[in-house]
């Protein structure tokens, strides 16, 4: 993936850009009764961050397990309508929202005063705790308090995720007395634990997650008893009212008549600091005390959480998992052969306008190359996805015009690797003998005529191998894509690799796919690069 600081910087900018850009829409009240009238309600997650939120089934991996998964069904039924996932990526499923590609976000989001300030936020369906884990047998760290003094003449190493309540916490305690790893995956923190990578030397962990993982891993124990306590809540847009006090409704009515306790038991989430709200009642109407337990409920758990994280692991996994790997390849090959011919034609038509274009078309042809290569991909896929149709909106009122997440990653691919093509083609246009132009304008030719039928076709054949060698690229960086929703091959394999537990099956099974892909076009390149060299020596 990405390095932390690149994310952060990007993250950084997105919350300025989406704070500036995205006002509330004066009709977004009405998304509620848009709800019942389409049937649906959308809401969004990352299954990537795994269990016991929104993770593939063990026994059918097409198919998506959670507590919040049950818990938007109920929601949808609250409504009167059907729930409908949408995949996103976990840090920018607020923004995704704020475009309205989907109703609500619910994944694990933590209360704080900043998310209150922005979106709507809902009462809490789960009250969260965070675990401190170390590793079996480190006698050196027995108590949060252990954190603070040095070992081997260091401080304290810990793995949690970024932008989460437990960094917060963490940074807190440690008032910068404890070095802090972040990670974009709970069992990938957790096993880099396990391991002391890099000298970690323990893991902060949400509760429910750790109950989740724990049978996978055997080599780390919890410290102390939990901490930190926080809320999950779902995010609405601000103006959405209406639906806000819908879901407050179901999640209070569910609190109520037990089926979020029962959801919660299933995936060994309740606890008495859920029961310490004190709003289950039984049929009657009488308050449910403390003394029913999870175990009470007549919940049996999810079927494979006991061993969810290493049940799936094994050769096996490919063939349970590989189909869905081989269908994301399949996105990948269209979003690759989609934006490269758009990414040929700008740059021819960009490096024309810089070779002989009037000065005031070059200029700008210049700056766009500089520009377009001197930004990260990333970057541009966040703004034709995110600020391109409110800028759209804003010149055309009412018009409803939109780009989908496809659309937006063929965009962002061609434009960036259209800097690259134009500079491609310039060096291939200069290195035609001028004479060649001369004779072709001798002959009567204009000059549009001889770029087309004399310049343009020798160009490109002597700018086909490099130009070869940007697709194979291409093709890997289509999984920065998954940034605006969209589930490629890379973002697939981190989904189901995490979810099984099976990093190097399925990660050897990746490779393998983008190799079938590539592999083809490295001997095309090599053949173009021979014929042309022996052309050159005759």
């Amino acid at each position: 993936m990405k390095e932390a600081g690149a994310r952060t910087r990007v993250a950084a900018l997105a919350l300025i850009l989406s704070s500036v850009v995205f006002s509330n829409d004066s009709s977004a009240d009405q998304t509620l009764d848009t709800i019942r009238q389409r049937g649906t309600l959308i809401w969004g997650a990352d299954q990537e961050g795994g269990g016991p939120f929104v993770y593939p089934r063990p026994d059918d991996p097409a198919r998506l397990t959670g507590f919040e998964v049950e818990l938007a069904d109920l929601i949808a039924a609250h409504l009167g309508v059907k729930a409908q996932f949408a995949q996103g990526q976990w840090d920018k499923l607020p923004d995704v929202m704020d475009r309205g590609d989907i109703d609500i976000v619910l994944n694990g989001y933590e209360w704080t005063p900043n998310r209150a300030q922005r979106y709507g936020l809902s009462i809490p369906y789960y009250i969260y705790e965070l675990q401190l884990l170390g590793r079996v047998g480190d006698d050196t760290l027995k108590s949060w308090e252990d954190l603070l003094q040095p070992i081997d003449g260091r401080p304290r190493k810990v793995s949690l995720l970024g932008g989460t309540a437990a960094q917060d916490y963490l940074e807190q305690f440690g008032q910068g007395n404890v070095d802090v790893a972040l990670f974009d995956g709970a069992t990938d923190a957790m096993e880099a634990t396990e391991l002391g990578l890099s000298n970690i030397d323990a893991n902060l962990q949400d509760l429910p997650v750790w109950t989740f993982y724990s049978a996978g891993f055997t080599k780390l124990r919890p410290i102390g008893p939990p901490v930190g306590r926080g809320y999950y809540v779902a995010l609405t847009r601000k103006a959405d009212t209406d639906l806000l006090k819908a879901i407050n409704e179901a999640i209070v009515k569910a609190l109520q008549d037990g089926r979020l306790h029962q959801i919660f038991s299933r995936y060994r989430m309740w606890n008495e600091t859920q029961m310490a709200r004190g709003l289950e009642t039984n049929a009657s109407g009488g308050f449910v005390g403390s003394s029913m337990s999870g175990a009470d409920v007549g919940e049996k758990p999810v079927d494979g959480l006991e061993s969810s994280f290493e049940q799936s692991s094994g050769w096996g996994v490919i063939w349970q998992r590989g189909g869905l790997l081989i269908d994301a390849a399949g996105m990948t090959v269209l979003l690759s052969v989609t934006a490269m011919p758009l990414a040929v034609m700008i740059g021819l038509a960009i490096a024309l306008s810089r070779l002989y274009g009037p000065g005031w078309l070059r200029i700008p042809a210049a700056c766009y190359v500089e520009l377009v290569r001197g930004t990260p991909l990333v970057l541009q896929l966040y703004l034709i996805y995110f600020l391109l149709p409110k800028l759209l909106d804003t010149m055309f009122p009412g018009s409803g015009l939109t780009i989908n997440a496809f659309t937006a990653a063929v965009m962002g691919l061609a434009i960036n690797y259209s800097a690259y093509e134009a500079e491609i083609y310039r060096g291939g246009i200069q290195s035609i003998p001028k004479g060649q132009m001369e004779a072709a304008i001798s002959l009567g030719m204009s000059k549009a005529m001889a770029l087309r039928r004399v310049i343009v076709p020798q160009a490109t054949r002597l700018v086909l191998p490099p130009m070869t060698n940007d697709f194979i690229a291409l093709f890997k960086d289509t999984a920065v894509c998954s940034v605006i929703t969209v589930v490629e091959l890379s973002k697939m394999y981190y989904i189901q690799a995490r979810s099984a537990g099976a990093i190097v099956e399925l990660g050897l099974l990746t490779g393998l796919l983008y190799l079938a892909m590539s592999y083809p076009l490295s001997i095309v390149t090599n053949r173009l690069e021979k014929n042309l060299s022996q052309e050159r020596r005759s």
